[in-house]
């Protein structure tokens, strides 16, 4: 068995189909009498809404694009090139002139809305892909990590990044790269070339997360420089993940634009996988009165957290807390406006209410009153009753206008 069908044995077989979505998905245990505990312990059992997890679209195209990616890396370092890379990474080291002849165009990115679920869809296709933390091989003996995560420094420092690397393999090989390097004050390119040789020789993909730090930092440009030479030093596979604030930076040059073609997502639409997520979070119920979901409380949660899945459940538990606090004992939309009023300020300046119209979602240009939620289409066959006459009759009636209005068309209430 030669050293690349040994590396293919030691990763697991690739997933699809519904085979993938089984795998990837989390749900929690749950028992229906734990609404009958006290507050203490419904309390603390709410917290499991935050591990649950419904894979969707986006999870099992980061699941394909990862694989594939940590496949073709493995494959590089079983070549005869790679050990030519071996020497040219030592002069690197030794200051010494040298050049990348491995290469590859093996970097993408994962660009998104922040809380759509990224992080998590990347961190369950790694457990996916990588059972163990290290493949160990004993001719040579050598170790390799499939999967190394950073997180791009706030003032994208290039040294910085890279010794992060060095200590992250420490921390699985248990070596002393990063203590070395320190030690030996090494300047950034020798960083590069010893980096790019850990890398050849321990590592089978890089992840560098909150890639949106290079944006705004004078240092952005030579980061993303100092990637693209540790893909041609050492062959392998290049993530970066960001929000979409670095969309313009990564299009503003063709080098970096190539070196960023990946996946990007956007807020979710309101669709059949957002009805049938609000389904499933609605079973995590630890209020002593159970209550199901309608359609109604379908549309107000995408309302009100602007198709942003983490914002749905930390509205659905904030929720559940304030009414087990206050002993309302029930989730429903009093109790989700209050979370949306007391735990959400800080994002309402991002999530703009919205109505929902045969699965479609449009952002009102106004204030949204009850009158500006009337469907147009319910309007020219409501017996030829128009807004002015029934604003007349509520006046001279004594009427309630919002209640005569409910009577001939479809009015939708927004809470702002």
């Amino acid at each position: 068995m030669n050293d690349l069908q040994y590396m293919m044995i030691n990763i697991p077989p690739m997933l699809s189909g519904q085979e993938l979505i089984s795998a990837l998905s989390v749900f929690p245990q749950y028992d229906a009498a734990i609404r009958n505990e006290n507050q203490a312990v419904r309390l603390m059992a709410l917290s499991d809404l935050y591990r649950l997890y419904v894979p969707s679209t986006m999870s099992i195209e980061i699941y394909s694009k990862l694989y594939l990616a940590l496949l073709r890396s493995m494959q590089k370092k079983a070549t005869q090139i790679a050990v030519k890379q071996h020497y040219e990474n030592y002069k690197a080291i030794q200051s010494q002139e040298y050049r990348g002849i491995i290469g590859g165009s093996d970097s993408f990115t994962i660009i998104g809305t922040s809380g759509i679920g990224k992080s998590s869809a990347i961190m369950r296709a790694i457990e996916l892909i990588v059972e163990d933390n290290t493949i160990q091989f004993e001719k040579p003996y050598t170790k390799i990590i499939p999967c190394v995560i950073v997180q791009c420094p706030f003032d994208s420092s290039v040294k910085g990044l890279l010794l992060e690397i060095l200590r992250k393999v420490d921390e699985s090989l248990e070596s002393n790269y990063y203590n070395n390097a320190v030690r030996s004050r090494a300047t950034t390119d020798m960083l590069i070339g010893s980096v790019s040789q850990v890398a050849l020789n321990h590592i089978g993909m890089l992840i560098v997360d909150e890639i949106q730090s290079v944006v705004n930092s004078k240092n952005g440009k030579s980061l993303i420089g100092s990637l693209t030479q540790l893909i041609n030093n050492s062959g392998i596979s290049i993530c970066m993940v960001g929000t979409p604030e670095c969309t313009m930076f990564f299009e503003s040059a063709m080098q970096l634009a190539r070196r960023s073609v990946g996946l990007q997502y956007s807020t979710m639409p309101y669709d059949a996988y957002f009805e049938s997520f609000c389904k499933v979070v609605f079973c995590y119920q630890y209020v002593q009165r159970e209550t199901e979901i309608t359609p109604a409380m379908t549309e107000w949660l995408y309302q009100h957290s602007a198709g942003v899945v983490s914002v749905v459940v930390s509205l659905i538990h904030d929720a559940q807390e304030i009414a087990i606090l206050t002993g309302q004992e029930v989730l429903d939309l009093e109790t989700l406006n209050q979370a949306y009023k007391q735990r959400l300020s800080l994002l309402h300046g991002y999530i703009q209410p919205t109505v929902i119209h045969n699965g479609q979602s449009s952002t009102p240009k106004k204030k949204t009153t009850a009158a500006s939620m009337i469907n147009e289409s319910d309007e020219k066959n409501s017996n030829q009753k128009s807004i002015a006459d029934l604003v007349l009759q509520a006046k001279t009636e004594n009427l309630d206008i919002v209640s005569l209005l409910k009577e001939y068309f479809v009015i939708v209430e927004v809470a702002v």
